[in-house]
């Protein structure tokens, strides 16, 4: 088996190509083309068919060049970019180069056997997309929003406009009355912050309905879990990217940063927090658990006995997201699956 790790940049790629023992075979630097990929896949052929590539994690760099040899038939597995690192670090070499971060790419396959494989994209990625660029737009109708603020406040600082909804249409509808006889270049600006806030609130209306709709196809069961509505849905299913890549639940939840982490002092076993995973999908995991505390039987049941047993309130939230993480695995697996919806809703209910 010959392993080929790639050091993918935004104008070329580095192919270190070695053998099972981490010695290395051969070396070439191409650019980012598909051209140049098909290239690549010929000066490979030299190795033999037994071959594995790998590249660093980096999809905004990568995902053309996984997308050519993917669909050319290779086997391919992403490399953590902290593990390369390590790798790299523990070599006999010095100094940083592509053929040098190559090189730890595909050593770091050899000695880790059991990387997330690259796959083409699916629904996932659209979801993704959607739910990004509407993060995108939220943000920036607030800083519209806080700039129009500003403009209201210099021009009669005795109203004070509605808190946390001067987005909604009644509220831009009072804005643009009490704008209407006022002149100057402030009211001017304020007028076009107005109607720039109801394009955008248009644009985010717009992808909530086909989120909506996408979403509900592709996690039917997801969305029948109590505190998990479109957005959140959206969030895990876009950030998780296929939970069939994941091997078990145990390894779904490191990677949502929702399995307790060790802190031993003595003979005193405890666990805390985790601060590592992904923070998107541990953020998404952390608000279906805060629904749940408040307005679901069994979650507020469950807390209750953790804090009757010694639990503080953050040890007993730890612990119910380290639950709802597996309840959201098996959730999506269920719609992976395709299954009649009426056989979820006992899954996806219960915390054991």
């Amino acid at each position: 088996m010959v392993v080929l790790g790639i050091d993918a940049h935004k104008r070329s790629h580095t192919v270190v190509a070695v053998d099972h023992a981490g010695r290395k075979l051969g070396e070439r630097t191409l650019t980012a083309t598909t051209s140049d990929h098909l290239a690549m896949l010929t000066w490979a052929e030299q190795f033999g068919d037994q071959r594995q590539w790998a590249v660093e994690d980096c999809l905004h760099l990568s995902r053309r060049l996984e997308h050519d040899l993917l669909a050319a038939g290779e086997s391919l597995v992403r490399v953590p970019p902290k593990l390369m690192a390590q790798t790299r670090d523990s070599a006999r070499t010095y100094g940083k180069s592509d053929p040098i971060d190559a090189l730890a790419v595909a050593r770091a396959v050899l000695r880790e056997p059991d990387l997330p494989t690259a796959r083409l994209d699916g629904p996932a990625r659209e979801v993704r997309l959607l739910a990004d660029h509407r993060d995108d737009l939220v943000a920036e109708r607030t800083r519209v929003i806080n700039r129009l603020r500003w403009h209201l406040h210099e021009l009669d600082p005795s109203w004070a406009p509605p808190a946390r909804s001067l987005w909604r249409p009644k509220n831009l509808a009072t804005v643009t009355e009490r704008l209407k006889d006022l002149a100057g270049l402030v009211a001017r600006l304020a007028r076009t912050l107005v109607e720039r806030c109801r394009e955008l609130s248009g644009q985010i209306a717009e992808l909530d309905r086909e989120l909506s709709e996408l979403v509900a196809q592709v996690a039917p069961t997801l969305l029948e879990l109590c505190g998990c509505a479109t957005l959140t849905a959206a969030k895990i299913v876009g950030e998780t990217a296929g939970v069939d890549r994941f091997r078990s639940r145990h390894a779904f939840a490191r990677h949502n940063g929702t399995a307790p982490v060790p802190v031993w002092s003595s003979n005193r076993a405890r666990h805390r927090l985790s601060r590592v995973g992904n923070r998107q999908l541990n953020a998404a995991v952390h608000r279906i658990a805060i629904t749940q505390a408040h307005y679901h039987p069994e979650a507020i049941a469950f807390l209750e006995r953790r804090r009757a047993a010694g639990d503080s309130k953050l040890e007993s939230i730890r612990v119910l997201k380290r639950r709802l993480s597996d309840v959201v695995y098996r959730a999506l697996q269920a719609d992976l699956q395709h299954t009649p919806r009426a056989s979820h809703r006992r899954l996806t209910t219960t915390l054991t």
